[in-house]
């Protein structure tokens, strides 16, 4: 039965939020997931933009940019993909598949609970740059770091709901460990790319991470080209990614 056609508009959308408040307050309430993803980029901005940066703006701005999109992949990707596949195990996903609520609203819960994580990395990361590493901002930049932050997670939520799809709870961490660090390294993230090998900056636009970064060094002042192919870039990772989510899904209907 489609609950969107047959319940109320007001009920449908209070289905909505309801499961979103819901989602954001399961891992508010745990804290040994939420708070290694919020600290751990500021604990490498501390260490490399604050304590040997010894003053140097463009730096300041280089790491933020970099740690802030670092840090906005974790919760797509182990927001999504390892609470999913323990759900999987759990039994819970397919409970929630036979309650009386929208269907679309499992998936908006986690997904505003990444966006919200990740504005809040963005934001943190921003107050040390801003208070401790005096890194000359406007106000619209910061509210474009913001932006990016805020909607560079979703395409890492597909990525991460399409692994939760196939393996199980306990395989699902150890995975994503191995997408996420390597990834984070390979797309310039943790060094600039013009201190890696050749092969290494060529193949670096394979990288969703890679697209992201570049974003979110535009929005800090730097001049990188045109927004518009790297948004594309993202727009269609996130698309694919969802519709292979989606294939896997309907097997557990």
């Amino acid at each position: 039965m489609n609950m969107t056609v047959t319940m109320p508009r007001r009920r449908v959308f209070a289905a909505y939020l309801e499961e979103a408040r819901s989602e954001v307050l399961r891992y508010l309430r745990n804290p040994g997931f939420l708070l290694p993803i919020i600290l751990f980029p500021n604990v490498f901005f501390v260490m490399f933009g604050l304590v040997l940066n010894h003053g140097n703006d463009e730096a300041a701005r280089y790491m933020l940019a970099s740690y802030s999109s670092f840090g906005v992949i974790a919760p797509g990707l182990f927001g999504f993909g390892v609470s999913l596949a323990l759900e999987r195990d759990s039994g819970l996903l397919t409970l929630k598949r036979a309650l009386p609520m929208p269907p679309g609203a499992y998936l908006l819960g986690k997904m505003l609970m990444a966006v919200c994580v990740a504005f809040v990395v963005g934001a943190l990361l921003l107050a040390l740059a801003l208070g401790l590493a005096h890194a000359s901002l406007s106000a619209a930049q910061v509210a474009s770091l913001l932006v990016v932050d805020a909607l560079g997670v979703l395409p890492f939520c597909a990525l991460g709901l399409w692994v939760g799809t196939l393996l199980k709870g306990q395989g699902a961490p150890g995975l994503l460990n191995m997408i996420y660090l390597p990834m984070a390294f390979l797309s310039g993230l943790w060094f600039p790319l013009s201190m890696m090998p050749k092969l290494l900056q060529q193949l670096a636009p394979i990288w969703p991470s890679y697209h992201l970064n570049v974003l979110a060094q535009r929005a800090v002042g730097f001049t990188t080209g045109a927004a518009w192919p790297h948004v594309l870039v993202l727009l269609g990772f996130t698309i694919g990614f969802l519709l292979l989510a989606a294939r896997r899904l309907r097997r557990y209907g």
